[in-house]
């Protein structure tokens, strides 16, 4: 088993139409607004952008987020992702009543020396730690399309 290699897929059910959530979804420069261990999004290009992350654990992450597909008629937005992770991430969003059920999946490898030191008795926290993130990030979203959001 490859300690460094991570499989995430987490399941929102938001109470907005999708494309109220893949409008903001899509607009990945304003997450800090309302995901909070979404620090800081600097854009590079139209398709590129550096996003730094830090969730209950004390370590940042630094990635690059390159866009690799956007199709709103689909419902998807995929990431290809370099620098202290390296992989992809993509979401994919369907109707759900009149809401929208929201599916991300991600898979990297970590390349950041201390969690790879870390990589097998760090594991569980790392899952854990990741887990905080995506609660937090699904409360945030759904507080930002009811209108309330920028400071969850």
């Amino acid at each position: 088993m490859d300690w460094t290699h991570y499989r995430f897929r987490s399941l929102w059910h938001l109470a907005a139409p999708p494309d109220d959530v893949y409008g903001a979804l899509a607009d990945a420069e304003h997450y800090p607004l309302w995901w909070p261990q979404v620090r800081e999004v600097t854009p590079v290009d139209d398709v590129t952008g550096i996003i730094r992350i830090r969730s209950v654990l004390p370590y940042d992450l630094v990635f690059t987020a390159r866009e690799e597909r956007r199709d709103p008629d689909a419902g998807v937005l995929e990431i290809a992702m370099t620098g202290d992770v390296d992989g992809w991430a993509r979401w994919t969003l369907t109707p759900a009543g009149t809401g929208t059920r929201a599916r991300y999946d991600q898979e990297v490898h970590v390349t950041k020396p201390l969690l790879r030191r870390l990589a097998v008795p760090g594991r569980p926290a790392f899952r854990a730690n990741h887990a905080l993130m995506m609660r937090a990030g699904r409360r945030g979203l759904a507080a930002h399309l009811r209108g309330k959001g920028e400071a969850v």
